[in-house]
């Protein structure tokens, strides 16, 4: 039988670093979230808390419309 996998617990570095606010022009505090092809990473993977995920989702959407973070990456910039 295959043996058990054991996870090792993510956590928020936004709360860590008792950040109460992520303002949308800080794109490379942004960018932690992202992956390369400028996709929102979900909770799951980055361990952020749900007030932090909220937090990041609105402040992407708003640099976006600000054009400060790209809505679409093509497959050409990133060399895949």
């Amino acid at each position: 039988m295959a043996e058990k996998v054991k996870y090792f617990k993510r956590h928020c570095k936004y709360t860590e670093a008792k950040i109460d606010f992520i303002d949308y022009k800080d794109v490379k505090l942004l960018k932690h979230s992202m992956s390369e092809r400028s996709k929102l990473m979900p909770r799951r993977l980055t361990g952020n808390t749900k007030k932090a995920q909220d937090m990041i989702n609105v402040a992407v959407k708003r640099a976006r419309h600000m054009a400060l973070v790209p809505y679409v990456v093509s497959r050409r910039q990133t060399g895949v």
